[in-house]
């Protein structure tokens, strides 16, 4: 009976759900969760060259995936949903409690059978009790108890005497939180919910990496805005040094000089607004990559490698077909298919607590009792080992069954929880259709920005284009003194203007790509990203 007892609490575990194998502090805790410091930046240095930080736009995604403590923080919402997900098997957890104690008493004699004088008695007991509650609801107790008395008493006839028993109950619920479901659905709950975090953990990652490209073009923008307003104060430096020499040689009226140095003023204005302009772009793409957690990549200025002007042919997309790839990728549509499929489960969990509480409880006693037997000047040695044959023999046992039912006349807490669980889904539902016109309204948009940017591209290379060709004209107009110096400075600024009006158009077309991407859920593909790198 011993060896059968052993295979019952065995058998009661393997019973017990088990936990996916990664389904274990040990599987879900990660260093730089353990870790009580920031990570240091990482691969910051390996892109400094020539006194830079020199940066192609890939390179930029990858070290604000590594970098971006937005991300880190974003990234804790699943490590807290693994976690929440690991104490959701507590209510299987098996329990082992053990008891000794030991109790020494004297008391002299109050009867005649007793006798005169003092009597001493020790009392030792032990007990072991192990309880469990498997996936099917069942709740199994055993419980090992063991007793020991030792007196001077002459009252007893077994001194020492050893008395042992064994308790095992079962309880098994048959309405209420009966069977696997309403056991495991806490735990299904909770894996949906660690899915949809990481569902809503890539739309995050989503963002930034949009943030980021956004961030590299604003960066590309600011330094090449600077670059034609410089080249636009060279050429006014150019067209005042020429009127200075005209007037001079008493070729141009005095007050006509004024105008090109107006102009030159002008255009270093122009000049010292962009460079702060680089410099604020410059913090925002540092913050970006998490530049500024090294102090002496902080110091250094960032070079983008990428080129604006687009590169083969202008992406041409179709909006049925990438509303289709939308409705297919977006990790917030998923997210709240996991929510809806939580909703689900907690409705039928809703369901079963409304149901009156019926259980069965079966049960079987033991007892042994052995001691050393005196009894007419005959000694028989008898002790422990002889109560645990008893128990374990059935020599005196006991059994028996209930069945229990509690039927609540009202029910509020229960019918509570299944109106709130039915009002999340209804929620849900609605948030889910809200999210589906939101991503059709981003595509649109998107596929729309896409358009004009091509669009802008054509008519600003023409603008530029024109815009040059007649500077050409006004300055040969002006060498040949045809035409006053203000029609010349005027080309130049139509110049600069179209160069950066198609500036702006090609860097929109760059993040107007980024945002069709992101709109169709493939940003993560684009880069190479896995979010289960990223949460492992």
């Amino acid at each position: 009976m011993k060896r059968r007892l052993v295979c019952l609490v065995v058998l009661a575990s393997s019973l017990t759900p088990v936990a996916h194998s990664q389904e274990t502090y040990r599987g879900f805790l990660t260093s730089q969760v353990r870790s009580s410091k920031t990570a240091t930046p990482q691969h910051l240095r390996d892109y400094v060259a020539d006194g830079k930080l020199k940066l192609s736009l890939h390179d930029a995604i990858v070290l604000a995936l590594e970098n971006n403590s937005a991300i880190r923080v974003q990234e804790s919402t699943v490590e807290s949903a693994k976690f929440t997900l690991l104490s959701s098997f507590q209510p299987f957890d098996p329990k082992l409690q053990s008891i000794f104690s030991a109790r020494r008493s004297s008391y002299p004699g109050f009867s005649q059978i007793q006798g005169a004088g003092t009597f001493d008695d020790l009392n030792q007991s032990a007990q072991f009790n192990y309880t469990q509650t498997l996936s099917t609801g069942t709740n199994i107790q055993v419980g090992l108890n063991g007793y020991k008395d030792s007196s001077n008493s002459g009252f007893y006839f077994l001194n020492p005497y050893y008395q042992s028993s064994l308790n095992i109950q079962v309880t098994q619920p048959l309405l209420r939180n009966r069977w696997r479901f309403a056991n495991t659905a806490p735990v299904v709950i909770a894996r949906t919910n660690l899915q949809q975090s990481k569902a809503i953990f890539q739309a995050q990652v989503n963002g930034a990496i949009l943030q980021g490209i956004n961030r590299y073009w604003d960066l590309v923008r600011a330094h090449n805005n600077l670059d034609v307003a410089r080249k636009s104060q060279d050429a006014a430096e150019a067209t005042y040094q020429h009127d200075k020499r005209a007037l001079e040689l008493g070729a141009l009226p005095p007050l006509d000089i004024y105008r090109s140095e107006s102009e030159v003023a002008s255009r270093r204005l122009q000049v010292i607004q962009s460079e702060y302009q680089v410099k604020q772009a410059e913090e925002n793409f540092r913050l970006t990559i998490g530049a500024n957690q090294d102090p002496f990549v902080q110091a250094l200025d960032i070079e983008a490698t990428e080129q604006p002007e687009p590169q083969g042919e202008l992406l041409t997309v179709d909006i049925a077909t990438t509303l289709r790839q939308a409705m297919e990728r977006r990790p917030e549509l998923l997210a709240w298919q996991q929510a809806l499929a939580a909703d689900d489960t907690s409705i039928r969990l809703a369901h079963n607590q409304v149901l009156p509480d019926l259980e069965l409880q079966a049960f079987y006693l033991g007892n042994g009792v052995g001691g050393d037997l005196n009894f007419g000047g005959v000694v028989t040695r008898g002790g422990l080992n002889t109560s645990l044959h008893q128990l374990f023999s059935f020599g005196y046992p006991g059994y028996g069954a209930s069945l229990t039912l509690n039927l609540p006349i009202k029910n509020h807490a229960a019918q509570a929880s299944l109106g709130t669980a039915l009002v999340s889904r209804h929620r849900d539902l609605y948030s889910a259709q809200q999210a589906s016109e939101q991503i059709a309204q981003d595509v649109a948009n998107a596929v729309h920005q896409l358009e004009q940017a091509k669009l802008s591209i054509a008519a600003g290379k023409t603008a530029l284009d024109l815009a040059q060709k007649m500077l050409t004209a006004e300055h040969r107009k002006a060498q040949l003194g045809a035409e006053n110096v203000f029609f010349e400075l005027d080309a130049q600024t139509r110049v600069a203007n179209a160069e950066a009006t198609l500036l702006q158009a090609e860097v929109d077309y760059q993040t107007a790509v980024a945002f069709l991407h992101n709109a169709t859920g493939t940003l993560l593909q684009d880069y190479d990203v896995q979010i289960s790198e990223l949460t492992k």
